[in-house]
């Protein structure tokens, strides 16, 4: 009976019991008819065949035993058996499960990154229904008017919400306390089917124009900060400076549709007004931050939903065109059209980010398993070299081949299964290692890493299928052990020539497989090195980045304009500061501000360039330490009301001037179809990065900050300090206090944000360079151990060579050669594929190309190096034999 029968009748005791009992029916009526033949009764004939077959209860129980129980006593002895070997062999059992734990692990911590980030679906009500609403087939983002279009205009879905990402400040002036939450439509809850823990949720009567200031807290947020006390129901929270009454507590477990993301504080979309007075968020036609989710009807599908918002797009459009752009502009606007794409596992920006980067490390943590896998089966083909004797003598007194297989399989399963083990709690600790490599919007990304069903089922999957990868080999090599040559004397050369030639055939494939991996490696820390030295055009060390905020201080545009002058002359009078400026955004922070350019004694046609911008104030040069080149800087009579001046990089100077000094020439900003006054080019400043350190460098061009015409609520201070910038934090907080308590300082240095910037080349570079050296030492060890094996298994030869006169340079060079030539083939395979495997590296990597010759030969030569290190000490073994003991032996 098949081992899937057998396994299939522990669960169908029922079935296996009425088959038992036909059966013994069966026999107990052609016993009757036999003695109704011979001349009896029918009655006499029962009785005696009934006696004759005995107790049909015992019977029963003996064939369930026979198909159930006995087959399960079978499984049970081969894994005390399996157990005991293992034991008695701690060296060997301690190598297989360490090195199948590093590889399940690495897989599993990998994984349950994928799961957490691209796979896990929201903890929300029938999380398959929901779909997000986009514009023209991609974009996710909408403005308020589209949104409000959109809810009453659309059929499709049975009910739609609105999400838009938003960070509260809870501090009521000074230092910033951040937390993340989010602007929500009055239905975002009761569309999810989110229920409150405590109070209640929002209603559609909360999300009104002129609507009060109420909040719903999360969940986790609420255990943190309030003990979990239901009596926070009621209170107020200062959000933005501003009070807002807490109505209620999301459900457990639910943290806002945005995956990495956690929304700690809710509250309607209708509050912008409240948190933004004056500039009416709430009609702006050009402001895109609110991203649509809905749910499908039960019994609809996503292809009829698409179909029905495609047809309300023109009235959807028509509702919303922005009044205020040219005709051009709003008939490219109306063109858009309406679609969904399911949503089940919500929105992320960390998923478009970091992608392509986690499948990447999936594929190389999938590679180091199988170097592992590799290492343990040379283990296994090792030791059943030395219990070839073992396996003749159950051969010889009839053990079955597939017994002996099944066997041997089970000790493969247990090592899995224990590196398995192993493997979960190396991902545990790993995963969230590498998660805080993972940043976003300058903050680390929360994700839920809980192992679900999903992760457990692919570790389980992977131990499963690494067992019968490498215990599969071993065990049939060692199922055909010849009985009668195993048990003349020690039996050498059982295995021969064959089990050493798969062996060097796993030692190839696994040097192979870690060139690549030592390739992939050696781009991606090369890459990240040559980042973290790039020149970044300014001296980022020393440099304390303030964002203030002064929404609370109410003050007029014209003093508006002034204020920052104030702050930047109190920064400088703190002992410690050498300088200080205002910008309005700050370099590698990822925000930008750009605008298409006119250049005035240029010809025109064709798209306009685009120029990213900064405003700042004259000494935003000499704190930066950014190097002018031509020309000069602003000073103190580029104000408001003077002449509008710029400062222009080279890289602006090179596309639109052929690297002539631009120095004296005029440009206009263009928007809308209406130009500004001509801006007058007095400086040329030096290549500096503006928002990413691994960007192609952008054309820039810097405005004084009062000319700039961009007013809101608060500027960056930049500071530069002749010491720590951290250490004249206290002393900045202090002097803003007394300008006024209301204004809100964040702190960060210039420094964070370059290493903010480094965050997904540094996991790549990190993560890579492990798993490279995993697999290096991995394959040594390989090497290491099928040469080895082969001094052993060639040790009478080795004697006979040295007494007959050998020297032992030429049994070092014997035994060197053949593993240089192992080493070779390894390196010659390994080539081919990496230079088909690093390809899809290439949008990693910054100043080195994919298949860079000089990295694939740094690689390889290290990696023949280490290996030919590796075989040396077998080498010098064998040049070491005794000819006397090994032809005692012989």
């Amino acid at each position: 009976m098949s081992i899937f029968r057998r396994l299939l009748n522990v669960f169908r005791t029922d079935r296996l019991a009425r088959d038992a009992r036909r059966e013994v029916d069966f026999h107990i009526a052609e016993c009757i008819d036999e003695l109704v033949d011979s001349g009896m009764s029918e009655t006499e004939a029962r009785r005696e065949a009934r006696r004759r077959f005995g107790h049909t209860d015992d019977v029963k129980a003996d064939v369930h035993r026979a198909e159930v129980l006995g087959w399960l006593d079978a499984v049970f002895t081969d894994i005390r058996y399996a157990l005991r070997g293992l034991r008695a062999n701690p060296g060997f059992t301690a190598v297989a499960v360490v090195s199948l734990g590093l590889g399940i692990g690495a897989n599993t911590a990998i994984f349950s990154l994928v799961n957490a980030v691209i796979l896990r679906s929201l903890p929300v009500w029938n999380p398959q229904d929901i779909v997000q609403v986009t514009l023209g087939g991609s974009r996710g983002t909408f403005t308020v008017p589209l949104w409000d279009a959109v809810r009453e205009q659309q059929e499709a879905l049975d009910g739609v919400l609105a999400h838009g990402d938003q960070t509260f400040n809870l501090a009521d002036g000074g230092v910033v306390r951040r937390e993340t939450g989010a602007w929500v439509s009055g239905g975002y809850f009761n569309v999810l089917g989110v229920p409150p823990a405590v109070g209640r949720v929002f209603s559609p009567s909360d999300d009104v124009r002129g609507c009060p200031a109420v909040a719903v807290l999360g969940h986790r947020f609420w255990q943190r900060e309030y003990g979990g006390d239901e009596a926070v129901v009621g209170r107020t929270i200062s959000l933005n400076g501003n009070p807002f009454e807490i109505v209620g507590v999301s459900a457990s477990g639910f943290e806002g549709v945005h995956v990495g993301r956690t929304a700690n504080i809710f509250t309607p979309i209708c509050a912008a007004d409240i948190f933004y007075p004056g500039r009416n968020l709430l009609d702006a036609r050009s402001s895109w931050y609110i991203s649509i989710l809905g749910r499908l009807p039960r019994g609809g599908s996503l292809e009829e939903a698409q179909a029905s918002l495609a047809a309300t797009a023109r009235g959807v459009m028509e509702a919303s065109v922005p009044t205020h752009w040219a005709p051009d502009e709003q008939a490219e606007f109306l063109e858009n059209g309406l679609s969904a794409r399911a949503a089940s596992t919500g929105l992320s920006i960390v998923r478009g980010q970091y992608r392509t980067a986690l499948f990447t490390l999936l594929v190389v943590v999938g590679v180091v398993l199988l170097i592992a896998c590799a290492n343990v089966a040379q283990l296994l083909m090792a030791r059943a070299t030395a219990r070839q004797h073992e396996v003749a003598v159950r051969l010889a007194i009839g053990s079955g081949r597939a017994r002996l297989i099944r066997q041997l399989l089970t000790e493969s399963a247990l090592l899995a299964l224990l590196g398995a083990a192993l493997g979960v709690v190396f991902a545990r600790w790993s995963s969230g290692l590498i998660v805080a490599f993972l940043r976003q919007g300058g903050s680390t990304v929360s994700l839920d890493l809980s192992l679900d069903l999903r992760v457990l089922g692919f570790t389980v999957l992977v131990a499963t299928l690494t067992g019968i990868l490498f215990g599969l080999a071993p065990a049939w090599r060692s199922s055909r052990v010849s009985p009668q040559r195993a048990m003349r004397g020690s039996g050498r050369g059982l295995v021969g020539d064959s089990r050493h030639l798969l062996g060097r055939s796993i030692v190839v494939g696994q040097v192979a497989l870690s060139l690549v991996l030592v390739v992939a490696a050696g781009l991606l820390v090369g890459s990240f090195q040559r980042l973290s030295t790039i020149d970044p055009g300014f001296t980022p060390a020393g440099v304390l980045l303030v964002e203030t905020g002064w929404s609370a201080l109410d003050l007029s545009e014209d003093n508006a304009r002034v204020f920052p002058r104030e702050l930047v002359e109190r920064m400088e009078s703190i002992p410690g500061v050498v300088s200080a400026s205002a910008s309005l955004t700050t370099p590698i922070s990822g925000a930008s501000w750009n605008d298409y350019v006119v250049f005035d004694d240029m010809p025109r046609g064709g798209d306009l360039p685009l120029v990213y911008f900064n405003g700042v104030t004259e000494d935003y040069l000499r704190t930066l330490e950014m190097r002018l080149v031509a020309g000069r800087g602003f000073d103190a009579s580029d104000r408001d009301g003077s002449a509008p001046v710029a400062i222009v990089n080279e890289e602006l100077a090179r596309q639109f001037f052929g690297g002539e000094n631009p120095v004296g020439r005029t440009m206009r900003t263009s928007s809308h179809d209406s130009l500004s006054a001509p801006i007058e080019i007095v400086g040329l400043l030096a290549d500096s990065k503006y928002r990413r350190l691994d960007e192609e460098t952008l054309p820039t061009a810097l405005v004084p900050l009062e000319q700039a015409g961009l007013w809101g609520s608060g500027v960056h201070i930049t500071v530069r300090s002749s010491g720590a910038p951290t250490a004249v934090q206290p002393a900045v907080t202090e002097a803003m206090r007394q300008i006024h308590p209301a204004i809100t300082l964040e702190f960060s240095t210039l420094e964070a944000n370059i290493a903010e910037s480094l965050a997904r080349p540094k996991l790549l570079a990190t993560m890579s360079g492990f798993f490279g050296g995993l697999a290096l030492l991995l394959a040594v060890i390989g090497l290491y151990g099928t040469m080895a094996y082969n001094v052993t298994r060639r040790r009478n030869e080795m004697g006979v060579r040295i007494a007959l006169g050998a020297p032992q340079a030429r049994i070092l060079g014997l035994i060197a050669g053949e593993a240089g030539r192992i080493v070779a083939g390894g390196l010659v395979l390994g080539a081919l594929l990496a230079f088909a495997a690093t390809r899809p590296i290439a949008s990693f990597l910054y100043g080195v190309g994919a298949t860079d010759p000089m990295t694939m030969a740094g690689s390889a030569l290290m990696l023949a190096l280490v290996a030919m290190g590796a075989a040396l000490l077998p080498a010098w073994r064998a040049a070491r034999v005794d000819p006397m003991v090994t032809l005692r032996d012989e």
